[in-house]
């Protein structure tokens, strides 16, 4: 089963800088899609970037400029840049990613969550 972690989130004052990660486990046998997301309190989870196979890249307009996506098609991660954080990008920021997957001789559809990783944007 595919699993993902996310990691790199932390307290960062306004304006400043994080990178966050986003590292897979199990079989895949191709990805077509990887996102980045995020939830902030008592809202609904919302897109932040997305990045295909082929790196077309996608943004959220509140994002745009600011934040930019990255993927290792060798080892199947995804990045999130972010730079000028702004209180509002305080959320769990959740990775996702979209594709085939191998059980065996089995291939399955698969889209897969990280648990998220927590970015506070705070002075």
């Amino acid at each position: 089963q595919v699993q993902l972690v996310e990691s790199g989130g932390g307290l960062v004052q306004p304006g400043g800088s994080l990178r966050l990660s986003c590292a897979r486990s199990g079989s895949i046998f191709s990805i077509n899609y990887m996102g980045w997301y995020r939830q902030a309190p008592g809202k609904q989870r919302e897109l932040v970037a997305e990045i295909t196979s082929g790196g077309s890249t996608n943004y959220a307009n509140s994002v745009k400029g600011r934040f930019t996506i990255s993927r290792d098609n060798a080892k199947n991660t995804v990045d999130l840049q972010m730079n000028s954080l702004k209180p509002e990008d305080t959320a769990v920021y959740y990775c996702n990613m979209k594709g085939v997957e191998k059980k065996g001789t089995v291939y399955a559809a698969m889209d897969a969550w990280g648990k998220g990783t927590l970015v506070t944007v705070s002075s």
